[in-house]
């Protein structure tokens, strides 16, 4: 009977950390249109930078968000315009355009949207992420970021939203 209700619990365990996943959030911006994205996760991090990214859509678009930390005065990051390259487990890269820089939380938090180009989805979906070519204009944000966190988080998340675009 204690190996049942053990196994019960490790089930219960798992299947709740699986649907923790897929916890999609969602949220109306000022020109009306609804995204939906996840919690970021930490992808680097020492004592003085990190770096956090998640996976937005609109439902038809898929970005990759990126929140740097610390990051350029608003003046600064406005600035960026640079493309994003995502280097995979695969051992092929992916470059992302620019999308926009927003400031948001009365200017606590600053995010670098990078669209992801339709032919790449599959390879996000299948491949963990490795290593991002960042180039922020005018910061100190010139520089790879070797991944050591939470590497699968961005197939994790994008897989969640297909499977979810899948289900309808």
């Amino acid at each position: 009977m204690k190996k049942i209700s053990f196994l019960v619990v490790i089930l219960l365990v798992i299947s709740s950390k699986i649907l923790a996943q897929c916890d999609v959030k969602n949220k109306l911006l000022a020109d009306g249109t609804m995204v939906y994205y996840f919690d970021p996760a930490v992808f680097y991090t020492t004592k003085s930078k990190s770096l956090k990214i998640n996976i937005v859509t609109d439902k038809e678009h898929y970005f990759i968000a990126l929140q740097p930390i610390p990051f350029p005065s608003k003046k600064e990051g406005k600035k960026i315009n640079d493309d994003l390259i995502i280097h995979l487990a695969d051992q092929k890269s992916c470059k992302l355009s620019h999308y926009d820089t927003q400031y948001m939380r009365n200017d606590s938090i600053m995010q670098v949207l990078y669209l992801m180009d339709d032919k790449d989805v599959e390879a996000f979906s299948k491949f963990e992420a490795v290593l991002a070519e960042i180039n922020m204009k005018g910061t100190e944000f010139v520089r790879d970021y070797k991944f050591k966190l939470h590497k699968e988080a961005i197939k994790e998340q994008l897989n969640c939203f297909l499977k979810k675009e899948e289900e309808k």
